[in-house]
């Protein structure tokens, strides 16, 4: 899924939009809250795009090849591949998302 761009003609800062972002969902109280902004914040075409790619994450980590992730997931292989680079090159959000520290547990949903 290509991101669409703007012209950054008007003096638009990205990373702060991104900041601001960031610290509203680390302000929200518990997953409940964190739920509602996305659904307020997201296209249903979006948040089945991010939950396909944290379905893939455990499945990656634990070491699962990609076509039998495809196959218990339905995740095309292109999506696949793109959450394996990141999980290796990225900013490190899976990781800490899926941290046990976090208390945050990545559930399976698959068919």
């Amino acid at each position: 899924m290509l991101m669409k761009r703007r012209v950054q003609d008007n003096g638009d800062n990205v990373e702060g939009r991104l900041a601001a972002l960031a610290l509203a969902l680390s302000g929200l109280e518990d997953a409940e809250a964190v739920r509602a902004f996305l659904l307020d914040l997201c296209t249903p075409a979006e948040l089945e795009a991010m939950t396909d790619r944290w379905k893939v994450v455990p499945l990656l980590q634990q070491g699962m090849p990609y076509r039998e992730i495809h196959e218990l997931t339905q995740v095309s292989v292109t999506t696949i591949g793109r959450v394996a680079r990141t999980l290796e090159r990225g900013a490190g959000g899976y990781a800490l998302a899926s941290s046990p520290r976090t208390g945050s547990k990545i559930t399976q949903d698959t068919p």
